[in-house]
């Protein structure tokens, strides 16, 4: 990766990293969180062009639907033993106050666009800047940035779900399949876990 790209890249990075720990310093059900939401997704997208190509891959939609299908089963009965032993109660119900006060069409709208921006950046052009062990490094990365909610449980979830679309990144190639399986997985997660907490 040239220097330029590289500053780009870092340059996006940090303000990406701050804005993340605005939006989740908004009282849920606020409207200013639409926007900074919308803004954070549009840094992510045009951090992601700004510091190099952005590789489609496979163009498959099967597949990575039922892989963020299945992750977001397997997150959903690790929520339900979560719930059962109080573990991290504070953390979900923190998360899930966004989908249970928001606008509905509104947070269904951000949820895609954030989980496709999200992709576009960390899947292309962080996967990218690591010549060695892509999969790891934007996966490590991911759960550092996420350290800016303030939230555990989100952290734990980034480095789950980062270390499956990185690894799907590498087998097909491109952005395509991480952001199917990314945006599957975030609407599935969106709808069902306010039910369990």
């Amino acid at each position: 990766m040239r220097g330029s790209r590289r500053a780009a890249l870092v340059g996006f990075l940090l303000v990406g990293t701050a804005l993340l720990g605005l939006s989740f310093g908004i009282e849920p059900g606020s409207a200013w969180f639409y926007p900074s939401a919308l803004a954070l997704a549009a840094t992510w997208a045009a951090g992601a062009f700004a510091s190099g190509p952005v590789p489609l891959g496979e163009r498959t939609v099967v597949r990575p639907l039922l892989v963020g299908a299945l992750l977001a089963g397997v997150f959903l009965l690790g929520a339900l033993v979560l719930r059962e032993l109080s573990l991290f109660d504070d953390q979900v119900s923190s998360v899930t106050a966004y989908a249970d006060r928001g606008s509905g069409p509104l947070i269904v709208a951000v949820t895609l666009v954030t989980g496709l921006a999200e992709e576009l950046f960390f899947r292309g052009s962080v996967y990218a800047a690591f010549t060695r062990r892509p999969v790891l490094g934007s996966t490590l990365v991911y759960a550092v940035v996420t350290l800016a909610t303030g939230n555990v449980a989100l952290v734990a979830a980034a480095a789950v779900l980062g270390l499956v679309v990185g690894l799907e990144r590498r087998s097909s190639g491109g952005v395509l399949a991480p952001a199917i399986t990314h945006m599957t997985w975030s609407l599935v997660m969106l709808l069902a876990l306010p039910q369990l907490f």
